[in-house]
């Protein structure tokens, strides 16, 4: 793993939600600390309703972590465009992010219980 990446489970249960419209919840998220960014909350996919979420065009290239798609939120106050992202086949390094969605915290609400 890149020096400047750690992996970790996050300790107990997470919310993301969007319109105050629950997404999803998770005792089993990753958080991902990445340099002097602020953690990330992986969510496994199994744990939000992905029915929420289109697939759209964008992409981006990390070169710890591989090509990002992005996913577009359906909540009831209308979409957010790319709001959340996954890395659909991370590098190995960071393999255990795999079949997980993460959310970006000013567009949508990523909570501890």
């Amino acid at each position: 793993m890149a020096d400047h990446i750690t992996i970790r489970k996050a300790s107990g249960t997470w919310v993301v939600r969007a319109s105050g419209a629950v997404l999803g919840e998770s005792v089993n998220a990753l958080e991902l600390s990445e340099g002097s960014y602020p953690p990330v909350i992986y969510f496994p996919r199994e744990d939000i309703g992905m029915s929420f979420l289109e697939q759209t065009d964008s992409t981006t290239r990390c070169p710890h972590k591989g090509t990002a798609t992005y996913y577009t939120v359906s909540g009831p106050d209308g979409e957010i465009v790319d709001a959340a992202w996954s890395y659909e086949t991370p590098l190995d390094q960071v393999s255990q992010i795999a079949g997980h969605v993460a959310f970006y915290s000013d567009r949508v609400a990523v909570e501890k219980l």
